[in-house]
């Protein structure tokens, strides 16, 4: 029986997912056969990489079988494929056949472009897979969970879930699943705080207290791994800003027992120890100076600057020289 092709049709006999996103990639693949299952519960599923596909393998794969049963060919990383398999798969594209649904996983790019190509020019059904790399993406992915499972969340429990989590996709949906399986009604702010907001929070202090302990070196490190978990750099600014603020209200403070000091200040008594330790090597002058490169910093990475992470490289540095005036 012939099949629609048409864009909201698993069953079409071809789609492309297109993109580096492995999770998305992956949930393309896993639309396509959950449909074919439905229709044939005996669906046979095959998944090929480019060196599994031999000239010659998709006509055997795609020819009719005795018991004319249904099938499910996944290509991953399609733009890797030989010349000679590509040249089947193109002759192949224009009169697929009944019953079998091609799925063609493609990074996209230059590489294997004609593919991309000739595919899309035979009315493939098209699955973007991007990789999200800016945290707005994430947010949107984010967002699109919450609706995809009917359940509400406000903005800001969102964005931060996102800047607890981080890149990762698959954990931001493991984290929307666990979400929506634990809590009812509406989700918001601090709900996800109790779950997830210790992982940032720990992240960007753990860049904070690397340089006001003057270990530019360290902070930099830590700096770098939470910017490639997806911490957002508005988190570290405000970690920085609150060590250094800080170490400026301890030193000026009148001396004392921790638990005298923290009502004064407003700081738990663990804090107190902690910044006593890290004052070391502190002047007033560095404190004012360090505040200052931490105010910079937090207007480059709210849009005053080009580039946020080197905002934040020169505030860390600045930082740690500060620690070291004494």
């Amino acid at each position: 029986m012939a099949r629609k092709n048409a864009d909201d049709d698993p069953l079409a006999p071809l789609t492309l997912a297109v993109g580096q996103e492995e999770l998305l990639i992956d949930r393309a693949v896993r639309q396509v056969v959950l449909a074919a299952r439905a229709a044939d519960a005996d669906t046979d599923v095959r998944e090929l990489t480019p060196e599994q596909l031999q000239p010659g393998g998709l006509a055997e794969l795609t020819s009719p079988s005795l018991f004319a049963e249904r099938k499910v060919l996944v290509v991953r990383n399609a733009q890797d494929l030989s010349a000679d398999a590509v040249k089947e798969v193109k002759g192949y594209l224009p009169a697929p056949v009944d019953e079998v649904a091609l799925v063609l996983c493609h990074a996209g790019g230059a590489k294997g472009k004609g593919l991309l190509d000739a595919a899309r020019k035979a009315g493939a059904r098209e699955v973007p897979c991007p990789k999200m790399t800016k945290p707005a993406d994430r947010l949107a992915f984010v967002r699109n969970e919450f609706r995809t499972t009917g359940r509400s969340a406000t903005p800001e429990a969102c964005q931060t879930l996102v800047d607890a989590i981080g890149s990762d996709l698959r954990e931001l949906a493991a984290a929307v699943s666990q979400l929506t399986a634990d809590v009812e009604g509406t989700i918001d702010e601090a709900i996800v705080g109790r779950y997830y907001t210790g992982r940032a929070e720990t992240s960007s202090f753990t860049v904070a207290d690397r340089a006001v302990e003057g270990r530019a070196a360290e902070a930099l490190e830590a700096l770098r791994w939470s910017l490639s978990t997806g911490v957002a750099p508005v988190m570290i600014t405000s970690a920085l800003a609150q060590g250094v603020r800080a170490i400026g209200k301890l030193s000026s403070a009148r001396g004392g027992r921790p638990a005298d000091l923290a009502r004064e200040l407003g700081m738990p008594p663990w804090k107190i120890d902690r910044v006593r330790q890290q004052m070391r090597g502190w002047t007033p002058d560095g404190v004012s100076i360090a505040l200052r490169a931490v105010a910079e910093a937090d207007a480059g990475v709210k849009g005053g600057g080009d580039d946020p992470e080197y905002a934040l490289e020169k505030a860390i540095v600045t930082v740690a020289r500060a620690a070291r005036s004494r």
